[in-house]
Formats: structure tokens, sequence, C-alpha cells
């Protein structure tokens, strides 16, 4: 029996023991899931015991990036995007599914990005992968991101993409939202952005004007971004179905097995009808 965890600083609430004791199940394997919360201040000093009490560990909100510090083989994109989401302990390798299951996620939704407008809040861990997905698969890439040097420095390292320094109001295919505004402690509140001409306020007038909205934020199920989104009658996607199929990644990285376009969204259904 394998010992899995999520690592974050606030995960109570997560849904990722249920979606992976589901996976395991599916693979006729089993595994045991735990949910560790680490406050920022202390996640040096504890990383260390993960390697020994886990056989293999997803890192999730703030630590994606001080995780590759502890760790001795990068592998895939991880290096590129300074961003890890799952671990093995033996070898210390780190990988990242984010970009991936973001992907996989708008294809279930019959959301196609090949060509289109695509405007990105946010250069975190989880941005920064779903920015390189969008554009490796042809999107045209927009990124809005408050830490201009953060976002600079991705630039260099990675291109392919647009920065925004100030958001023009003008209308996108689809916007995403990876900046975590709207969860743990910022519930019912919008991303704020500076626009051209230098006036500061929430991404609404983008929202109203927008294609659709994705919201990589799944508790609470219907952000304030999307239910804005909604009051403008655009279509709205939360970051559940991001959630299951980078954890249907990450499981099949951890245990040596192929993945599947197919099969990730054949579970997805069955997993929903579990719901």
């Amino acid at each position: 029996m394998m010992r899995l965890a999520v690592v974050g600083e606030h995960v109570e609430n997560s849904h990722s023991p249920e979606i992976h004791g589901f996976l395991f199940n599916k693979f006729n394997k089993t595994c045991t899931y735990e949910k560790v919360s680490i406050s920022q201040d202390r996640f040096h000093e504890c990383a260390e015991e993960l390697f020994s009490r886990f056989d293999a560990f997803n890192v999730t909100v703030p630590f994606k990036q001080a995780i590759l510090p502890h760790l001795q083989s990068l592998q895939g994109n991880v290096e590129l995007l300074l961003s890890a989401n799952t671990v093995i302990s033996d070898g210390r390798e780190g990988y990242s599914t984010d970009g991936g299951g973001f992907l996989l996620m708008l294809s279930a939704a019959g959301l196609e990005v090949r060509g289109k407008r695509i405007l990105v809040l946010g250069a975190g861990g989880a941005g920064r992968s779903v920015v390189f997905a969008l554009c490796n698969a042809g999107a045209e890439v927009f990124v809005y991101e408050k830490d201009v040097f953060r976002l600079e420095t991705f630039r260099r390292r990675m291109g392919m993409f647009t920065i925004c320094r100030q958001l023009p109001l003008r209308p996108f295919d689809l916007i995403v939202n990876c900046t975590g505004i709207g969860m743990h402690g910022t519930e019912g509140m919008l991303p704020t952005a500076e626009y051209e001409g230098g006036s500061t306020g929430s991404v609404e007038p983008l929202l109203s004007l927008c294609g659709g909205a994705v919201d990589l934020i799944y508790e609470p199920a219907r952000s304030e971004f999307l239910r804005v989104a909604e009051k403008y009658k655009k279509p709205t996607l939360n970051g559940e179905a991001m959630l299951f199929f980078q954890a249907y990644l990450a499981d099949c990285i951890i245990l040596g097995r192929y993945s599947s376009p197919g099969e990730a969204c054949t579970l997805w259904e069955k997993y929903r009808e579990t719901l």
C-alpha cells in the first residue's frame, strides 16, 4: 500500500484524497492519502520529513516552487516552469502535471484553444503551467501579473506570450484566473488589475467583454470571478476537472503507467457519477 499526501498551506478542504483514492481503486492499487497543511514560515524545516513519511506526494499552493531546492531531479518542464506539483520520494523526482491537466479539462468541456486569444491572470506555479500549455496548444496568450519582475523573468525563460503590464479593455476569447483570489480568505473577491490609462479596478469590465471564463479555483465551486462572468451570461468553468486530470496524470507517473486522454475522460465521467 502506497503512502501519499497533498501538501499545501491550506488543504483542509482538499478533494485530493477522494480523487486519488478513486483513481487507485480503478487502477487496482491501494494507497493511504493524507492532507498536510504547513505554514509558509515552516515549510523548509518540515519538507525533509515528507520524503520519509510518504512514497510520493502532491504539492499545491504556495509550495510548488519552494519544494524545488529539496529535489534531486527535475523532470519534464519543471526546470523551465520553476514549479512541481508531484514528487516521488525515491530519487526525489519532481514533475508538473498542472498544464496537462488544464488542457484535458478544456478538452473535456469542448473548449478549443488553438488560434484563440486568451488572457491569463497570474503567473504563479499553476499560472506558468497554464501559460506554457496554452502556448504549446497554439493559443495567442496574454499574461497579466502584478509581480512584473516574476512575469518578465518567466518571459525571458519561455517567450511565446505577450506581457500585459496594463490591461486593455478589449475582448478575449477566454479569461483564465490563476491568481488564487477567491479562496482561502479572499472568498467573494475579484482579482484587481491596472488598466490602460492608469486606473485600477476589478477585472469585471473584462469579464463583460470575454467569450468565456475559467477559474482554477474549485473551492468554492462558484467563485466571485465566475459569478460575475455568469452575470454577463458568459460560459464558465471551475477547476474541479483540472484537479482530477492533473491527479490522473500524477498517479500515472507515480505508478509508472501510460496515460491516455481517452482513459482520463472516461474516468472523469465515472468519478462525477460518485459526487
